[in-house]
């Protein structure tokens, strides 16, 4: 057998056993859920880090930088400054109300902020959106199989989703965040090691410029090339408007923020993952520059990273970090079917179908949740052509129907449920219009997402403007609670 793909199977059989042993630890849904509230700093840091270093951040970074070179760190980017912001502004208030209440995920704080009907809303938006994502990690996860043992795409999906479902199923975020831990630790070593080594390989930096020059045209197409901004201001604004605000209220990164032990564990969890993925962002443009240095005319953009790793590392380098690329989509793979699993069991089937539900009940509704959304995430995953269509789909989904909503929420006192819906029908309407009339483009420096979002907030704005009954009875102690905090 294939040495590569051994060593993978090895690996998944390890992961596999690992969560299964952790699970020990799940006695109720709440352990489940949110790991019994009981995360410190290091284990919050490491599973939203885990979780964050995907297939859109390895894999298809990497594939942008093959095309773009330096300035697809801001796909990356422009995550940590999302997570940043989360880390001591958002997350915090979040937990405080999610401790106080009960809560387990971001629609049960929509639910508590304005109303049954937006949760309602929110989770069925969420749950399409997420299953995008989840396709974008198993296609991730398939050409890494494909290109080290020429395994078929479906079949590659499948056995990225069954190990996932394994060790997610198992032990839910008490199981997880214990793995994430180790797959971090893989996943940073491996990427981290690869960079030096296949600069070293191509002869050093500046022959490898020289190669890229060659490759691309001329010193004046590949100075762009290496430049942060080359790409233009226009798709770097278009990349902020998504990744910023998704990673700003990400239901999933909301619900590890839930986990965290106390506020002061959110601010230094969540602030260090945010730094861990500035500096990480530097990794997948300068692997995609030295894939196009080595391998000018690959077919697909997305094989830049496997292929890289087996022509450009010495073999024990090489086993390691598809091990850690294959590790960090796992990881990111088992944070999207735990977000997928509780919204099923959490926000639909608690909420609208048995609001009466025991704690075992609920624990087997959300690892019979967690296999349902696996299964269609592998069907998906076999159908979506590439890793940044599929992030793309979910990220901007995030961004323009939850981010205003979120954040009035927090910030601003008495805003109806109307408001929220109006709200999020008119960004999702005017994003797709934008789309439609600019083939995706959008107008300006303002992309189709970007459009979204502002016309979510001018709808806020007119209700809080014009509408003449903003109170509630809760309102006013919720904000004198966080001010506590």
């Amino acid at each position: 057998m294939n040495l590569y793909l051994t060593a993978l199977l090895a690996y998944s059989l390890f992961l596999m056993a690992l969560g299964i042993f952790m699970s020990r630890r799940v006695k109720s849904s709440a352990d489940f859920l949110v790991a019994g509230r009981s995360l410190g700093p290091g284990r919050l840091f490491a599973t939203f880090l885990a979780a964050n270093i995907g297939a859109g951040s390895t894999v298809g970074a990497t594939g942008l930088g093959y095309r773009m070179g330096m300035s697809a760190w801001w796909w990356v980017g422009s995550a940590a400054i999302g997570t940043a912001i989360l880390s001591q502004f958002l997350g915090p208030r979040l937990w405080t109300i999610a401790k106080q209440h009960n809560l387990s995920t971001l629609p049960d704080f929509l639910e508590f902020r304005y109303g049954r009907s937006v949760k309602a809303v929110i989770s069925v938006l969420f749950w399409f959106g997420a299953l995008a994502i989840l396709a974008a990690q198993l296609i991730a996860i398939s050409w890494i199989l494909n290109t080290i043992a020429a395994i078929p795409k479906w079949e590659g999906c499948l056995i990225g989703g069954v190990v996932a479902i394994v060790y997610c199923t198992a032990g839910g975020m008490m199981s997880s965040s214990f793995v994430n831990m180790f797959e971090l630790a893989v996943t940073m070593s491996g990427l981290l090691l690869a960079v030096p080594f296949a600069i070293h390989t191509l002869g050093g930096w500046h022959n490898m410029e020289t190669m890229i020059a060659a490759h691309s045209g001329g010193p004046t197409a590949a100075h762009s090339l290496f430049s942060i901004v080359g790409a233009g201001p226009r798709q770097i604004l278009a990349w902020v408007a998504i990744l910023v605000p998704s990673f700003m209220i990400s239901p999933g990164l909301v619900q590890k923020v839930y986990g965290a032990r106390d506020t002061r564990t959110v601010r230094i969890g969540v602030g260090l993952n945010s730094i861990g993925q500035a500096i990480f962002a530097f990794v997948p443009p300068v692997l995609g520059l030295c894939a196009l240095a080595a391998l000018p005319h690959l077919p697909n953009p997305e094989l830049a990273l496997p292929s890289a790793m087996k022509l450009l590392l010495p073999r024990w380098l090489g086993i390691w970090t598809l091990a850690s690329i294959f590790s960090a989509e796992l990881s990111a793979t088992d944070a999207i079917l735990f977000m997928l699993s509780t919204s099923l069991a959490v926000d639909l089937y608690k909420t609208f179908l048995k609001p009466d539900v025991t704690q075992r009940q609920m624990l087997f509704a959300s690892r019979a949740a967690s296999v349902a959304a696996g299964v269609v995430g592998i069907l998906l995953a076999t159908v979506l052509p590439s890793i940044i269509a599929a992030v793309s789909i979910f990220y901007g989904l995030i961004a323009v129907a939850l981010f205003v909503p979120v954040v009035a929420g927090i910030y601003a006192r008495g805003l109806l449920s109307l408001a929220a819906l109006t709200s999020i029908f008119a960004a999702v309407a005017a994003t797709l219009l934008t789309i439609h009339q600019t083939s995706g483009h959008g107008f300006g420096w303002l992309s189709p997402q970007a459009i979204g979002i502002l016309t979510a907030a001018v709808v806020m704005l007119l209700f809080r403007a014009f509408h003449p009954q903003y109170a509630t009875v809760r309102e006013p102690a919720v904000i004198l609670e966080i001010k506590r905090s």
